[in-house]
């Protein structure tokens, strides 16, 4: 199955290795999740880099490190009823496809779209998380 071009905003079915996971040196993450593309970028040898940020039914710790996602995105992505954070203090580095991209129960890889709205408050959280260097990235393997 041939994975399109990610976008900002995509939501994937993706093995995030959380960051707490990889400082124990683990390489691999331990489920497949729901995860949002907040960026990507064109590398100097010409591939595409994605950025990704982990969706959980755990909230965050602090308000201000996540944002839940309404019930009706959830609906639309085609995600479980169950509430759910967008995690914005930590993100996987990978480059595209890579081997950790999963195929949703409905084929493909990608569930949906984030709401524009919704996603300009997330790349509001990741950049003053980045701007007072509380953003974790995790460099996957390709």
């Amino acid at each position: 199955m041939s994975a399109p071009l990610p976008r900002p905003g995509q939501v994937i079915r993706y093995s995030y290795l959380w960051w707490n996971e990889s400082r124990t040196g683990l390489e691999d993450g331990s489920k497949d999740r729901p995860c949002g593309i907040v960026l990507t970028r064109l590398t100097e040898a010409g591939r595409t880099a994605a950025y990704v940020l982990p969706i959980t039914h755990t909230p965050p710790h602090r308000d201000e490190d996540g944002i839940e996602i309404p019930r009706a995105t959830k609906q639309r992505l085609g995600l479980d009823h169950a509430r759910s954070w967008i995690i914005t203090t930590e993100l996987n580095r990978f480059i595209w496809p890579g081997p950790d991209l999963r195929p949703t129960s409905a084929g493909g890889y990608v569930y949906g779209y984030l709401p524009e709205r919704l996603m300009r408050l997330v790349l509001d959280q990741v950049k003053r998380h980045a701007r007072d260097n509380r953003l974790k990235a995790v460099p996957r393997t390709e």
